[in-house]
């Protein structure tokens, strides 16, 4: 039996010795996406016979698991949380599968599982190039925004990025946001301003790369990202006060090109169904739409 723990600070090192090894993409395979938001979904881990298990819930409460990160025999990894789950009164399944994983797991395990498209958790990446110049007549309105912001701004971007001093007032801008957006109904809204403390409170320890915009020497919007494979950067936190026309667009497109040097690919991450967010993450004419998928054992569905 797997045991599991959840997931710390301090298991930063263990848990990316695995990580590191993959080349997914999948803004799920990140230590620091694990861990800050571990509260909200009760996430855990386990080490075991050169396996990274992850287990969590879901917004159903229902036990999940990420697919086994290892070098052995994917059966055998997929058997460990098959036998792990045996103990839980859900249906057994792994969540945030990508193409990929699945032609992996049906190559070693041919048919004993359904595949449902999980659209919500889908992440959206676009190539470093595009979001730092926005060429091309589709992303003209985005274009239109930062210009105008310029036009109407004394602002200036500094990087986040080997200035802790910068990351302090970022927790204070923060918590200005959070009073300007209390009264949204998103139920996510408090987890979410968690993890972002989280980040912040760790940001050098996490490695994390970030950048902020100053207007007339106030913190209009900052983001915050790091290194997820060799060629891709993600985006976990963009917080900006939209009563500044284009703040968002300005430090998207900022952070592109301040902090995403030499990488290919951005993860700008999923939506999580919200239907506003997923309009503005289309409107940036996404390269890939890297599409997960939850799978079942085929006795139950999907």
């Amino acid at each position: 039996m797997l045991t599991f723990k959840p997931v710390a600070l301090q298991d930063r090192e263990l848990i990316n010795s695995f990580l590191s090894k993959q080349n997914y993409r999948a803004s799920d395979l990140c230590f620091t996406n694990l861990c800050c938001w571990g509260s909200r979904f009760d996430t855990r881990f386990a080490v075991e016979d050169g396996w990274l298990f992850i287990r969590f819930c879901d917004n159903n409460g229902r036990i999940s698991y990420l697919k086994p990160i290892g070098e052995g025999d994917i059966r055998e990894g997929v058997q460990a949380i098959m036998d792990d789950h045996k103990e839980f009164d859900t249906l057994f399944q792994m969540r945030g599968l990508t193409r990929e994983m699945i032609d992996e797991i049906e190559a070693a395990m041919p048919g004993l599982f359904d595949y449902r498209l999980n659209r919500s958790v889908s992440d959206y990446i676009y190539t470093t190039e595009k979001l730092t110049h926005l060429r091309g007549k589709k992303l003209q309105s985005k274009r239109n925004h930062i210009n105008r912001f310029m036009r109407e701004n004394d602002w200036n971007y500094k990087s986040l990025t080997g200035h802790p001093e910068l990351v302090k007032e970022c927790k204070a801008m923060l918590d200005e946001w959070m009073v300007v957006n209390r009264d949204e109904k998103d139920p996510t809204l408090t987890y979410d301003v968690h993890a972002t403390t989280m980040m912040l409170d760790n940001f050098e320890y996490l490695e994390l790369r970030g950048g902020l915009i100053c207007v007339d020497n106030r913190i209009a919007a900052f983001s915050i990202g790091e290194p997820l494979t060799e060629d891709t950067i993600v985006v976990h936190v963009e917080k900006a006060f939209t009563t500044i026309h284009g703040a968002y667009a300005i430090i998207n497109q900022q952070f592109a090109e301040h902090e995403a040097e030499g990488f290919t690919y951005i993860n700008r991450e999923e939506d999580m169904g919200i239907e506003n967010l997923r309009k503005a993450k289309l409107s940036y004419q996404p390269d890939m739409l890297l599409e997960k998928f939850n799978a079942r054992l085929k006795q139950y569905g999907s």
